[in-house]
């Protein structure tokens, strides 16, 4: 019932990299270092000196550059993969424990699916800020952005349950939000 742990921690990381790619793994980085996270066999460089370094720079330059104004909109282009393959990779690292094929299925499915589907929002949303605020509202995203990113990826490591009920209410609102705007007359 480990990997079941693991799942919930992998895929709440996951869609914390929907709104930023490299706040969790900075956030597994550090955790795996304080002993508080243990990794799957293979992933074990996430917890290392050099990887929380780079992941500490990647998340610095990653948090500034989506303040630039226009930059934030070409960046959401290149996140999106980018997204899906740290959901992808940092789910498979939480999943101990559990055949490959279960592991890797796991993964891709709802670990890239958790980290796209976040993603594909926060590109509607900037998208929405640019054309209605010029860009001068994108900062406010951004802000958003990271602060969820960094609030879903803490309570994915602490309170893996609670990120996923969170992740999933969070779908759910957005959800309701488009279905109540399109069903407005016009």
């Amino acid at each position: 019932m480990e990997w079941v742990l693991g799942a919930a921690i992998g895929i709440g990381l996951a869609a914390a990299c929907g709104f930023r790619v490299f706040v969790p793994p900075l956030v597994l980085s550090v955790a795996a270092l304080s002993g508080h996270m243990t990794l799957a066999p293979g992933f074990h460089w996430i917890g290392t000196w050099p990887a929380l370094t780079a992941f500490a720079v990647a998340t610095a330059i990653e948090i500034a550059a989506y303040y630039i104004p226009w930059v934030d909109n070409l960046l959401d282009t290149a996140a999106t993969p980018i997204a899906i393959v740290a959901g992808i990779v940092i789910t498979a690292s939480c999943v101990t424990d559990v055949s490959p094929l279960l592991k890797w299925s796991l993964a891709v499915i709802a670990g890239g699916g958790a980290a796209g589907l976040v993603q594909v929002l926060t590109v509607k949303a900037r998208a929405a800020s640019s054309l209605l605020t010029l860009g001068f509202g994108n900062a406010f995203v951004a802000t958003a952005e990271t602060l969820s990113s960094t609030a879903l990826s803490f309570l994915a490591v602490l309170i893996p349950v609670l990120a996923v009920i969170a992740f999933v209410a969070f779908v759910t609102m957005v959800f309701l939000i488009v279905r109540s705007s399109r069903a407005r007359p016009a």
